[in-house]
C-alpha cells in the first residue's frame, strides 16, 4: 500500500503489525498506534510542536542517572503510575491501600533491629515510627519484611544528597516480631518538591502545577504466602494532601503525627521528651491461588 494521508495511514500502520510472534506484543502495539494517532489527529500539532516534544522525550532520557529517573517522574505526575498501580491491585476491601512506588527506592538499604535509629540527621525532630502487620483475618504476620524510606526534615532522600550509596539514610529493612509488630527511630520528614530542574519540573510550570508532595513515609512489605505491597503513610494536616503532585494520597493512609512527652507509648516503649510518633495497621492480602 501507498500513498498515505491522514485517512488511511493508521490502518496501514496497524495492518503492519500482523507479524508479531506474541499476541501480547501485538496487543500493546496496536493499542499504542492506535491513541497515539488519534492523539495526533486531535491536537493537530505543527512540525514545530512535534519536534519539541521529541526533544522533551530525548531531554527526559538524558536527565536519567543511577540516582535519578525522570521517566518516573514523568509517568508518576501525570497520574500514570497510580493509574498502573490501581489496575494491578484490586484487592478486597480491608487490605491496606497501595500507592506508587516513587524514584528513590533503592534495594541496598540495610538490615535492622527493631528500636533502631535510622536517620544520622541529629537536628531534625525525633519520631517514632510503631506499625503490626496483619493478614486479612486479624493474625498477626510474624517475620514480615518491613523496607522503609522517608525524607529528611528539609524533604530531601539520602540519593539526592550526593553521599553515595555508603552512605544511605533514613531507610532501612526490619522483620517483625512474633507478634507482628515493627518500631523504629527516625526524624519527622517534611514535604517536599519532586526535582523540578529538569524538563518534567518544566512541563508542571507550563501546566500551571506545583510540585509539592505532602510528608510521608514509603513502606514496601511483604511475607510468604502474602502479596507484596508498597504503600506510603501520609501525615494528616499537611497542606499538600489534597494537591500531591503524583496523586498518590489515599484517605485510609493518612494518620496523625501524634506528640509524646515523655510517656511510653502504645507499644510499650519509653521516649524523651518531645518525640513524634506515627502509629499505622497494616494489612497484607493473601497470595492468589495458582
Amino acid at each position: 500500500m501507498r500513498n498515505f494521508d491522514e485517512d488511511n495511514i493508521t490502518q496501514a500502520v496497524l495492518d503492519r503489525l500482523t507479524g508479531c510472534a506474541s499476541p501480547r506484543t501485538r496487543q500493546i502495539s496496536e493499542a499504542l498506534v492506535r491513541h497515539l494517532h488519534a492523539f495526533v489527529k486531535e491536537i493537530e500539532p505543527s512540525e514545530a510542536e512535534w519536534a519539541d516534544a521529541i526533544a522533551f522525550l530525548t531531554r527526559t532520557g538524558q536527565m536519567c542517572s543511577d540516582t535519578r529517573q525522570e521517566f518516573i517522574l514523568l509517568s508518576d505526575t501525570l497520574g500514570v503510575s497510580m493509574l498502573v498501580d490501581a489496575i494491578n491491585h484490586r484487592f478486597d476491601e480491608g487490605a491496606t491501600q497501595t500507592t506508587v512506588l516513587g524514584p528513590f527506592y533503592m534495594e541496598e538499604a540495610r538490615d535492622f533491629p527493631l528500636g533502631a535509629h535510622i536517620s544520622r540527621e541529629s537536628d531534625g525532630s525525633a519520631l517514632i515510627v510503631e506499625g503490626t502487620i496483619e493478614d486479612a483475618r486479624g493474625n498477626p504476620i510474624a517475620g514480615a519484611l518491613i523496607e522503609t524510606w522517608h525524607a529528611d526534615h528539609r524533604g530531601f532522600y539520602d540519593v539526592q544528597r550526593d553521599t553515595g550509596k555508603s552512605a544511605l539514610d533514613m531507610r532501612a529493612r526490619f522483620h517483625t516480631d512474633r507478634n507482628g509488630r515493627f518500631w523504629y527511630r527516625s526524624i519527622v520528614p517534611a514535604a517536599y518538591p519532586i526535582p523540578n530542574d529538569g524538563p518534567v519540573g518544566r512541563m508542571l510550570d507550563a501546566q500551571g502545577r506545583h510540585p509539592f508532595r505532602p510528608a510521608h513515609v514509603h513502606f514496601k512489605l511483604s511475607a510468604p504466602g502474602f502479596e507484596t505491597i508498597v504503600t506510603h503513610v501520609f501525615i494528616d494536616g499537611d497542606p499538600y494532601l489534597e494537591s500531591d503532585v503524583v496523586f498518590g494520597v489515599k484517605d485510609a493512609l493518612i494518620t496523625k503525627l501524634l506528640r509524646i512527652d515523655g510517656q511510653v507509648i502504645p507499644g510499650g516503649h519509653e521516649v524523651a521528651s518531645g518525640t513524634s510518633l506515627i502509629t499505622y495497621k497494616f494489612v497484607l492480602p493473601d497470595e492468589p491461588r495458582s
